[in-house]
C-alpha cells in the first residue's frame, strides 16, 4: 500500500481560522495545557499517603483517585477527534481547560475518597480533550521532517510540570495542606484560556462524519467496566465484584467490535491498524506504558512507606525520572537519526525495562545519589521510547485519518497507563495480605516492580517487527 504523507496545514488557511501559523508558538501553548495536566498528576502522587491518612483509608485504596482520572480519559478521548473536527480545535481546547479547572476546584473542596474520585473524573473529562486535540493541531501544522523535534519540543513544558510536581507537592504537603495542590491549577487555567483563544487555529474538518453515538456508548461502557474491574481485582474486594464489571467490559467490547466493522466512521477505528507503523507502535507502546503508569505510583509509596521519608524528601527523589526525560528530549532526534526507529526502540526499550526493574532493589541503605542515578537513566530511556512511539505511529497516515488516529492512540495510551496503576495496586494488595501486614513493605514494592517490568520487556517483540528503514523520512535533514 502506498503511503501518504500527512501534509502540514497551509499557513494562510490557519491564519484564516484565527490562529498563528508558527508551530513553535502553537506547540508552546499546547504544552502549557499539558504542563497543567502533568503537574497536577505528579503533585497528587506525592500527596497520596497524606490524603490517605486524612481520609482514613489504606494507601493502595488511593489508587482510585488516579484511576478515576485515567478512566475518564479512556472513556472520553475517543470523541476528541470528532469534537475537534465538528466544533473546531480552539473551542474544544478552551472547553477542556474550563472543565479541568472545575474538577480541580472540586478536588480542593472534597472531604472523602468517593467525592475526590468523582472530582478527579471531572478533571479527566477535561484532560481527555487536551492531549489528542493538541497533538492533532501539531500533526496538521508540522512538516514530517520536523515532527520528531516538534514532538520533543512540545512535550518539554509538560515534563517541566513533572519535574516541579514532586518537590513542590512534597513542600505543600509538608508545610501547607494537600488541598493547595489543586488551587494552583485555577490561575494557570485562566492564563491558558486566554492564550488558546488568541493563538490556536480553529482547525476543523470540512465535512465531519456523522457522530457514532452507538459506538460511543458501547466503547464508553466497555472501557469503564474494564477499568472498574481492574480496580476491584485486589484481594480486599470480593471476587464477584471484580468479575461482574470485567465480564460486562468484555461483552461490550465484543459488541463494539462487531458494530465498528459495519459502521462507516466508527468512534474508534480499528481499520487504522492496517498501517504497519501505527499497529506496531500501538502494541509496543501499550505494553511499555504499563510500566510508565505503575512507576510513579510505586515509587512515591515506596520512598514514604518503605524508606520512611517525608513527603518533601520523597518529592526530591521522584523528580529524578523527569530530569532524565528532559535530558533525552533534546537528543531524541539525533539518536533516531543515528540508530533508526527499529534499532533505537529495541535497544533503548530493553535497557529501559532492565533499569526500571532495578528499582525493586532500592532500600534505605542506598545512597540517594545512586537512587537518583538509576531514576535519571530510567527516565532518559523511557522518554526516548515515547518520543519515538508518538512520532512513528502517524508515519504513513493520510491527513483525513489524523483525528481518528489521535483519538484511537490516546484512548489506549490512557487505558494502559491506568491498567499499570491498577496492576501495581493489586500486586501490592496481594503481597501485603500474603505477608499479613497493614502497609506494604519493601519486598512488596520489589515484587510489583519486577512483575510489571517483566511484562513490559515483551515490547521487544513488536519493536523488532518494524521495518529497518521505518520512519526514515521523519529524521531526514534538509
Amino acid at each position: 500500500m502506498q503511503q501518504t504523507t500527512p501534509p502540514a496545514a497551509d499557513a494562510a488557511l490557519i491564519e484564516e481560522a484565527g490562529g498563528s501559523s508558527d508551530y513553535r508558538l502553537i506547540g508552546l501553548i499546547v504544552a502549557c495545557a499539558l504542563f497543567m495536566e502533568q503537574f497536577d498528576g505528579t503533585v497528587l502522587t506525592t500527596a497520596l499517603p497524606t490524603i490517605a491518612r486524612d481520609f482514613g483509608v489504606r494507601p493502595p485504596a488511593l489508587s482510585v483517585t488516579v484511576t478515576s482520572y485515567l478512566l475518564a480519559l479512556a472513556v472520553f478521548v475517543p470523541v476528541s477527534g470528532y469534537m475537534a473536527d465538528r466544533f473546531g480545535a480552539r473551542r474544544v481546547f478552551c472547553a477542556a481547560i474550563g472543565v479541568f479547572a472545575l474538577g480541580s476546584l472540586g478536588s480542593a473542596l472534597t472531604n472523602g475518597l468517593e467525592a475526590m474520585a468523582a472530582a478527579r473524573f471531572l478533571q479527566g473529562v477535561g484532560g481527555a480533550m487536551m492531549l489528542p486535540v493538541g497533538r492533532l493541531v501539531m500533526l496538521r501544522t508540522v512538516p514530517p521532517r520536523d515532527l520528531v523535534n516538534a514532538t520533543s519540543w512540545m512535550l518539554m513544558p509538560g515534563l517541566l510540570g513533572t519535574i516541579l510536581g514532586p518537590p513542590l507537592g512534597g513542600f505543600i504537603v509538608t508545610y501547607m495542606h494537600w488541598r493547595a495542590i489543586f488551587w494552583i491549577n485555577i490561575p494557570i487555567a485562566a492564563l491558558a484560556l486566554v492564550l488558546v483563544w488568541r493563538n490556536i487555529p480553529d482547525i476543523r474538518a470540512q465535512e465531519p462524519p456523522v457522530f457514532d453515538a452507538v459506538g460511543f456508548v458501547l466503547s464508553a461502557v466497555a472501557l469503564a467496566a474494564l477499568m472498574v474491574g481492574f480496580e476491584a481485582a485486589g484481594p480486599i474486594h470480593a471476587g464477584a465484584v471484580a468479575l461482574l464489571p470485567l465480564g460486562l467490559g468484555v461483552v461490550m467490547a465484543l459488541a463494539y467490535w462487531a458494530h465498528a466493522r459495519r459502521h462507516p466512521a466508527p468512534i474508534m477505528d480499528f481499520a487504522l491498524l492496517r498501517h504497519r507503523n501505527f499497529r506496531l507502535s500501538w502494541i509496543a507502546g501499550s505494553i511499555t506504558r504499563l510500566l510508565q503508569g505503575a512507576q510513579p505510583f510505586l515509587l512515591a509509596l515506596m520512598v514514604q512507606y518503605g524508606f520512611g521519608f517525608s513527603a518533601a524528601r520523597a518529592g526530591t527523589i521522584t523528580l529524578a525520572t523527569a530530569v532524565g526525560s528532559i535530558v533525552m528530549k533534546g537528543l531524541a532526534g539525533p539518536v533516531l537519526r543515528r540508530l533508526g526507529f527499529r534499532r533505537g526502540l529495541t535497544l533503548m526499550g530493553a535497557a529501559g525495562t532492565v533499569v526500571y526493574a532495578s528499582c525493586g532493589f532500592f532500600s534505605p541503605a542506598w545512597p540517594e545519589w545512586a537512587i537518583w542515578g538509576v531514576l535519571v537513566l530510567a527516565g532518559f530511556l523511557m522518554s526516548f521510547q515515547f518520543t519515538a512511539y508518538n512520532t512513528i505511529a502517524y508515519d504513513g497516515l493520510a491527513s483525513e485519518e489524523m483525528s481518528r488516529a489521535t483519538s484511537f492512540y490516546t484512548t489506549f495510551q490512557q487505558l494502559t497507563l491506568s491498567l499499570g496503576v491498577c496492576m501495581a495496586a493489586t500486586i501490592l494488595q496481594i503481597s501485603t495480605a500474603a505477608h499479613g501486614v497493614n502497609h506494604p513493605e519493601l519486598r512488596d514494592f520489589a515484587l510489583a516492580f519486577w512483575i510489571i517490568a517483566a511484562i513490559s520487556f515483551t515490547a521487544i517483540i513488536p519493536n523488532l517487527a518494524f521495518a529497518p528503514d521505518a520512519g526514515s523520512r521523519l529524521t531526514e535533514t534538509e
